[in-house]
């Protein structure tokens, strides 16, 4: 980082660091985020803040935002870049927030060349290069540790694009195996589109089996919330996602906790 990268990023904690009464209280609200330890938390504290100087949060279909939600999302959001470059959400700026799901025009041409029109139902949207769009009632589910997380879905795809439209392979980091991330990812995934077909109630979401790209997310949204389960289910990913995100969710959480997850599944 520039002397005045450096200089500017003391400047805003300075002016505009979480308070941390806020971010006490929002840990507290988020089970995920329990895991981290003390030197986690001050640097997540950090990552939060710049992020929510830099990032804007935009309403949308009467949506009403109070000042608890950004920071949730924030805290959230950063979790996943803890052990990543602080420029990993470069390049957009943008928040829309709806009330609840939102809908979304789609434009298909079939193989006849004819050209379908329908809606899609969405909980939340990220769009290359431009902004990311959620639904304030799954945002308000996300981060209690029960595998599902929109926030973390659509962050995920915003890692995704780094390195263009998102295909479930987002910029590996030096020293990771690009071919090694291919075979795991595409091993889990026909496993998973293959129970699915055959009408099995899979404990990881189904919609992971669209694409590649809603796959990675998917499984992002696994690996965090519900570690064991994923590592259970696809040790190989968990590793490779371990490896990405430079964290090991399984290894923080107490013993008992594992266990008890592990009773439960």
């Amino acid at each position: 980082m520039s002397w005045f990268g450096r200089w500017r990023r003391a400047r805003i904690l300075e002016r505009h660091a979480i308070p941390f009464w806020d971010f006490d209280a929002a840990l507290a609200r988020l089970p995920i985020l329990q895991r981290l330890d003390a030197s986690e938390r001050a640097r997540l504290h950090e990552a939060a803040s710049l992020f929510l100087h830099d990032k804007t949060f935009s309403a949308a279909g009467g949506a009403e935002v109070d000042s608890a939600t950004p920071l949730a999302i924030a805290l959230q959001a950063c979790l996943l870049t803890l052990n990543l470059g602080e420029a990993s959400y470069r390049g957009w700026s943008e928040i829309i927030l709806y009330p609840d799901e939102f809908l979304r025009p789609r434009e298909e041409m079939d193989e006849a060349g004819v050209v379908h029109h329908s809606r899609d139902i969405l909980a939340g949207e990220s769009w290359l290069g431009g902004p990311l769009v959620l639904s304030l009632a799954d945002v308000e589910a996300s981060g209690q540790a029960d595998g599902f997380n929109v926030v973390l879905h659509e962050f995920a795809h915003k890692l995704d694009m780094l390195n263009g439209d998102a295909n479930g392979f987002p910029p590996l980091h030096r020293g990771m195996d690009a071919a090694a991330w291919a075979q795991d990812f595409s091993t889990a995934y026909e496993d998973l589109c293959r129970r699915v077909d055959t009408g099995e109630d899979t404990a990881i979401d189904p919609y992971a089996t669209a694409d590649p790209a809603e796959f990675f997310a998917v499984l992002t949204e696994v690996f965090f919330e519900t570690p064991h389960l994923l590592d259970a289910e696809y040790p190989a990913v968990y590793r490779q996602l371990q490896q990405f995100f430079r964290q090991h969710p399984l290894a923080a959480m107490p013993s008992g906790q594992r266990l008890e997850s592990h009773e439960h599944d």
